[in-house]
Formats: structure tokens, C-alpha cells, sequence
């Protein structure tokens, strides 16, 4: 087992209730600070988030960021993290990440490995050297990297699954959280387990029964947000919320369209984490309170407005439509930075609005405004 202090090292506390909906506020105690829930993290997944600097991250409002445990260890390796004193500190961002264990990224890489019981045998995506992933290391590794928050190995499944493999990866996901679990001392640790189950709901219940029955810090929905139609995920969520630990914070992994965080922050949910704010923004792709808008499109050409009206962004009080476009078409890396800050901002003010309709008790009239501002946008969007 790895060594003692590794217990009781979360705390979450609710500190307000959505009269109408499941909806709640609180406070997440980490190692290396505390957050305010719900939350957005920013992915960075190599210990940074692209074009960002950690100060610039904290000063649009970012509280936690999510790394990632298969990367890191492939490059720069534990070691070098270790010895600089942990990730937080080897990133200078001082502040709680969250590790995601990579089981996503070995499932992504269809051919470069070879899932059994025991683990995950796979080729390295960067030289072609081989290297074994089983549940205990992959804890290992992150007690190495000192993050917040260590997720559990588990087995992702795509969209569509046909049954058979969707149990198979159900089961092995279950197998896999007994041995994290088995390989730390404490009550739960920094660990977090996840329910997998694909879109099937008596696969997700019996996930959501053998996962919570286990001492976590916390819980996760894997699998999600891979394609399935929204009606399906707000539907898996329904069905399980009931089975969910009041009193521990739950994650919806790969989350990040503003529609999604707002059905599913009514429906409960605590923590989301998506590429969508910097590699839209790289792309082109603003978001607004009416949809998103691309900026390479022609119509923004002699544009002089902001990107958003009223936004209080760096990005918005200095620099315009046009000149963002022309960056873009000039093929300039400072448009991929803007559009990144602006989305940013707009993700990490979207949640702080959340926390705060909650804590008022206006929560539900803020969604349906919300909602209704991006329906009346779709035919911008779609222009």
C-alpha cells in the first residue's frame, strides 16, 4: 500500500440548494486550495493549457485544472515531476489539478494496445516503446505527480456499444476501482471512482450501485459527451443521480457545451472538464451567449464590434471582430490566443453566474434565460 496521509484529504461541503431543481453550491477542500463548485477546468492535459500562462488562467477565474497521467508519464516522465517538487509546482500554477488517469487516451489509440484484466499493454503514440498500465500504477503515478485528485483506471467505451462489450467494460472498470482502492491507505484518499455503463441504463444503475458501494472521494461519469444525443446523457444522469453520495462531489468527464453545464449543473452535478474553450478558440470559433460564431467567415470582415457585446474579457476591450478574422486568414497564432482567452473567460464567468443564481435562489430562471438566449441565436450560429 502507499504510504499513510493519503486519507481524508478531500472535503466537500454544500453550501446552498436549488429549490426547483438539483442543482447545488458548495466547496471542494483540496491539497493545494480550495474551489468553489460548480466548476469548469480548463484541460491541460501536458501541464499546460495551450497559449495560457498560469497567471493568466487564475486572473480569467480558473480555480483547477485538469492534467493527464499517460502523457505526462510518457513525456517529461514522473521523475522529472517529481523532483520538481510535484505537477502543481513543476507547472507553477500552485493551485489543485485534477489527474485524469488516460484511460481515455489508451481507448483513443485503437492499435497501439491490448486491454486485459491486468491492464493496458500499448505502444507509446510518441517513439513506439512498449509500456504496461494496471490499476496500481496508474495510482502510483499519481501520488508521484501530488495532484488533487487521482482518477481511478477505468475502460471507456465509444458511442454507439453494442451490449456485450459495454458489461465487459462495465466489469473491468469495477475490477480495476477495487485494486486502485486496494493499493491506498486512508478512508478515500485523493481517488475517484467512475461509472461506466455506455448508454444502457440497467448497465449505468449497476455501475452506479458497485462504484458508490466503495469508499471514493468522489465519483465520476465516464463514457459520456462521445457523440450520444443530449436526451440520452440527461437521461443517464436522471437515472443515476438518485444512487450518488449526497455529501461527495460528483464529475461529468469530457463535459463542455454551455447547454450541457447548465442541464446538467440542475441535474446535480459538481465538476466538468472540456477541450471545447481553447481548441475552438484555436480554430476560429467564438462562444457567445447566443452560440458560437466563426470568425474566419467573411461577414466578420469589416466587423468593428467585440467579439461579444458587453463582455468584459481582455480580448472583448481591446480588439475586434475584423482584426481577430484577419488574424486568423493571416494565419497569425495571436488570433488562436484571443479567441482562447475570450472563450475561457466566457466558460469560467458562465459557472461563477451558476454559483451565484444558486446561492440567491434564482438558479432556474437563470437556465431558462440562458437556454432561450441560445435558441434565439441558432439562426446567427447557423448563418
Amino acid at each position: 500500500p502507499l504510504g499513510e496521509g493519503q486519507g481524508d484529504m478531500i472535503k466537500f461541503k454544500i453550501n446552498a440548494v436549488d429549490s426547483k431543481t438539483k442543482a447545488r453550491q458548495g466547496t471542494l477542500e483540496l491539497v493545494h486550495g480550495s474551489i468553489e463548485t460548480p466548476a469548469f477546468m480548463a484541460v491541460a492535459t501536458q501541464g499546460t493549457v495551450k497559449t495560457f500562462t498560469p497567471c493568466e488562467v487564475t486572473e480569467l477565474g480558473g480555480q483547477i485544472l485538469v492534467a493527464n497521467a499517460y502523457h505526462l508519464y510518457l513525456r517529461p516522465g514522473v521523475e522529472v515531476i517529481r523532483k520538481a517538487g510535484g505537477l502543481a509546482r513543476f507547472m507553477g500554477w500552485n493551485r489543485p489539478v485534477l489527474t485524469d488517469s488516460g484511460g481515455f487516451q489508451i481507448y483513443s489509440l485503437t492499435g497501439l494496445g491490448k486491454i486485459t484484466d491486468q491492464g493496458v499493454t500499448f505502444q507509446s503514440h510518441i517513439d513506439g516503446s512498449k509500456h504496461t498500465f494496471t490499476p496500481e500504477k496508474i495510482v502510483e503515478i499519481q501520488q508521484a505527480l501530488d495532484s488533487d485528485i487521482w482518477m481511478v483506471l477505468d475502460q471507456p467505451i465509444g458511442y454507439p456499444a453494442e451490449y456485450p462489450a459495454a458489461l465487459r467494460s462495465l466489469e473491468r472498470t469495477t475490477l480495476w476501482a477495487k485494486r486502485s482502492l486496494g493499493c491506498v491507505t486512508g478512508v478515500t484518499g485523493r481517488l475517484f471512482g467512475i461509472i461506466q455503463g455506455a448508454t444502457y441504463d440497467d448497465l449505468r444503475e449497476r455501475s452506479a450501485r458497485e462504484i458508490t458501494a466503495m469508499p471514493f472521494a468522489g465519483f465520476a461519469l465516464g463514457g459520456l459527451c462521445l457523440g450520444e444525443p443530449p436526451e440520452f446523457t440527461y437521461r443517464i444522469i436522471d437515472n443515476i443521480e438518485p444512487l450518488l453520495p449526497k455529501d461527495k462531489v460528483r464529475y461529468v468527464m469530457g463535459a463542455g457545451y454551455p447547454a450541457d453545464l447548465l442541464e446538467m449543473v440542475s441535474r446535480g452535478m459538481d465538476l466538468f472538464d472540456c477541450v471545447l474553450p481553447t481548441r475552438n478558440g484555436r480554430t476560429g470559433s467564438a462562444f457567445t451567449k447566443k452560440g458560437q460564431i466563426n470568425l474566419r467567415n467573411a461577414r466578420y470582415k469589416n466587423d468593428l464590434r467585440p467579439v461579444e457585446e458587453g463582455c468584459s474579457c481582455p480580448t472583448c476591450q481591446e480588439y475586434t471582430r475584423a482584426f481577430i478574422r484577419h488574424l486568423f486568414i493571416a494565419d497569425e497564432i495571436l488570433g488562436a490566443r484571443l479567441l482562447s482567452i475570450h472563450n475561457l473567460h466566457f466558460f469560467y464567468t458562465l459557472m461563477s453566474e451558476i454559483r451565484s443564481s444558486i446561492g440567491k435562489g434564482r438558479f432556474t430562471e437563470y437556465k431558462s434565460q440562458r437556454l432561450e438566449e441560445l435558441k434565439s441565436g441558432a439562426q446567427e450560429v447557423a448563418g
